[in-house]
């Protein structure tokens, strides 16, 4: 299973008329493939749109891409208010759940770190001891690490009831020693950026 991250920037006040157009599409294309999530941003980088799609694997991906087009399913006219898109390959953790409906928010955080080579294999083990103890405080909607693009990249996604209540589990997390774990690396580099859900995301 790999899932492909995409990630456009917007030209400013252009995140209602993306979402309109995507969303009367929407239906359509998920009867080939199911969509992940659909979030946009709030705080961090505005203007921006972030979309989750899970693929068996790469041919899986190119083939349903190419369908979609030859069918005129997809993708939704928006390029008048595209400035950027990125498109990125992750593999999922080996603890994390399927993507599927979920209600958790409405509040979500991506946060992608840069690691050193060879650094990954060690934030998994890590997670994997201490996942558990975080969740009992707020659910891990998803993690992964890159295979294609920008490598070395660890991206998790949470959510949260409300802004105060990200903060609250972010200090709970830090007193009762349970978060962050301790893999032994430092990232290189961190971003993060605080989301909503699209009205059509499986996950709100």
């Amino acid at each position: 299973m790999i899932h492909e991250i995409r990630t456009y920037d917007l030209k400013p006040r252009g995140v209602p008329e993306f979402l309109a157009k995507t969303g009367a599409m929407v239906e359509g294309r998920t009867k080939y493939t199911p969509i992940g999530g659909f979030f946009y941003t709030e705080v961090g980088p505005l203007n921006q749109v972030v979309h989750i799609w899970p693929y068996n694997d790469m041919n899986h991906r190119s083939e349903t891409r190419a369908k979609v087009v030859e069918d005129g399913v997809w993708p939704p006219d928006n390029a008048n208010v595209i400035l950027n898109m990125q498109s990125d390959i992750y593999y999922p953790a080996p603890f994390m759940r399927p993507l599927g409906p979920l209600k958790v928010g409405p509040l979500f955080e991506l946060r992608i770190y840069k690691y050193g080579q060879g650094d990954i294999p060690k934030v998994v083990n890590a997670w994997s001891d201490a996942i558990e103890a975080r969740e009992k405080l707020s659910p891990l909607v998803g993690a992964w690490y890159t295979d294609v693009g920008s490598l070395n990249r660890w991206a998790h996604l949470w959510a949260y009831e409300s802004f105060e209540h990200r903060m609250a589990v972010r200090s709970e997390g830090q007193a009762k020693g349970v978060w962050p774990p301790k893999s032994g690396v430092s990232p290189l580099a961190q971003e993060s950026k605080l989301m909503w859900a699209a009205d059509f995301s499986p996950i709100q």
